[in-house]
């Protein structure tokens, strides 16, 4: 009999002690934007850059494909410095993800309800973490005029990248996939990848205190992936975008082409090929590119 309970206690104690596996975390599942003008975004996200829209709420979702979509929010009083309201991650167990993050210490903002749940990252962004389900996530369908289809990276202003290195890397698991900056001895982008897919969160850093609300939007955005710049750029030229901006391509400094439009409330939307073709300053790539369909 002692023998029996001997053995059962440390059973107990076993599954006690052993650290509670993180859930996958397979990709971006939305941005989400804040709008002065429902209107322009609108014409923006639905004409400009070719989406079809939902309603949930006062929320307006612009699909991107059946795993991502783009959400716009009406601009709440007092309006904050940044317009990017929140990102969501799609993983494969919400209800476990929560969980294990309760584990690690870090707070819930909102419980999960309707497959998904939200936290704040060390330096304050709305996180999402939204259950993979078959078929597509919103309504409606992506339209043929459809810019892109597939939503690569996502990015906000960093101050302390070592607090969201702990957050990010040490609890989440995100991989390093690039580092680079505007000179070739800075570092000013930090890129890591979900664990278990190519999607990317880039750390903007050393951003200007005194940032106007244009250079703020350009840290703060989204990228939409191409395989081709001059079909997207002829694309939004078919969707009537026809200022210098919806052509001026450009290499970045890790050698993929991209090409950078504002919504109407300054947050930058950039278009950038799935792979490098130029030269990449900096520092090679750690794993693998994205691509135009990604099996997670």
């Amino acid at each position: 009999m002692k023998r029996a309970c001997a053995v059962l206690f440390f059973l107990a104690t076993a599954v006690f002690a052993w650290p509670q596996q993180r859930p996958a975390i397979t990709g971006i599942a939305f941005v989400r934007v804040y709008s002065r003008d429902a209107a322009a975004s609108a014409k923006f996200y639905g004409q400009t850059l070719g989406y079809a829209s939902s309603k949930a709420g006062e929320i307006t979702r612009y699909p991107v494909n059946d795993l991502q979509w783009i959400e716009v929010a009406p601009l709440p009083s007092p309006a904050p410095a940044s317009r990017l309201a929140a990102v969501g991650f799609m993983t494969r167990d919400a209800r476990a993800l929560e969980a294990y993050l309760k584990a690690n210490a870090v707070t819930i903002v909102d419980p999960l309800r309707k497959g998904r749940f939200s936290v704040r990252d060390p330096e304050g962004n709305l996180i999402f973490f939204v259950q993979e389900a078959k078929g597509a996530a919103v309504p409606p369908a992506v339209p043929a005029t459809a810019v892109s289809r597939r939503m690569i990276h996502t990015g906000f202003v960093v101050h302390n990248a070592d607090a969201e290195n702990h957050f990010y890397r040490e609890i989440l698991g995100f991989k390093p996939y690039w580092r680079g900056g505007r000179t070739d001895t800075s570092i000013d982008y930090i890129s890591q990848q979900v664990p278990e897919g190519s999607d990317w969160l880039e750390y903007m850093l050393n951003t200007n205190s005194n940032a106007t609300q244009k250079q703020l939007g350009g840290s703060n955005h989204m990228s939409l992936g191409v395989e081709h710049m001059p079909d997207a750029i002829a694309k939004l030229q078919k969707n009537g975008c026809t200022g210098p901006e919806c052509s001026a391509s450009k290499t970045g400094r890790d050698g993929k082409v991209q090409l950078n439009l504002f919504d109407p409330d300054l947050t930058r939307v950039e278009y950038m090929e799935f792979k490098p073709s130029g030269k990449t300053c900096c520092s090679e790539f750690t794993a693998a590119h994205p691509t135009a369909v990604e099996n997670r």
